[in-house]
């Protein structure tokens, strides 16, 4: 199975500044997940990203805040708790004709917007907030894609300790280039040279 751009949401979990100097690799980290958020951009894919107190911790850099639809400032662990998953889901249907005109048991019912079921997260700490976000987002039926090469710990064990119980729940892992490369399917695609850009 692949990554559809129609079907897909970025989500950036706690890119902020006070957190990065702890973090194992972090500068690679970050770079791939502006890399992520720019071809996002690009491919019509919605971002949105998550603050962990940021009054402590500082907002996300511009350049990846800037790329967000939306931050959601929190202070549980799972962004979901927080309403994340009500950011992700699409908007209800608007109720079509006078709702009076007939009586409820003859009204069709309404159809529920599918929506971006595929969810491509990237963040820290990989097994605290990117680790409950993601079980999360599974127990709420989306598929949870975890892109390794734009996630981190401040330990790689606890890094890769999350990979291994995200894989067990069913979360695909995946790296940046791949997530990049199946959202654009073919070289034939009309944003593959800007898109390839972000990659050379």
């Amino acid at each position: 199975m692949l990554i559809d751009a129609d079907e897909s949401q970025l989500v950036l979990v706690d890119f902020q500044p006070k957190l990065q100097p702890a973090m194992f690799e972090a500068e690679p980290v970050w770079a791939n997940a502006h890399r992520l958020a720019q071809a996002a951009h690009l491919l019509r894919v919605p971002v949105w990203g998550t603050e962990q107190n940021p009054s402590r911790l500082g907002a996300m850099p511009p350049p990846l805040r800037e790329a967000c639809q939306r931050v959601l400032a929190k202070m549980q662990f799972s962004a979901v708790e927080e309403g994340l998953a009500e950011w992700l889901q699409p908007p209800p249907a608007a109720p079509r004709g006078n709702a009076r005109s007939l009586p409820r048991h003859l009204q069709k019912p309404q159809q529920q917007e599918e929506g971006r079921k595929s969810i491509v997260l990237a963040g820290v700490e990989a097994h605290v907030c990117l680790l409950q976000t993601a079980l999360d987002l599974l127990e709420e039926e989306f598929e949870v894609w975890v892109v390794t090469d734009a996630c981190t710990s401040r330990t790689e064990r606890n890094r890769d300790a999350a990979y291994d119980r995200l894989a067990g729940a069913g979360a695909e892992l995946v790296t940046s280039e791949m997530v990049i490369f199946e959202w654009l399917r073919s070289a034939e695609h009309p944003d593959f040279k800007a898109v390839q850009a972000l990659i050379k």
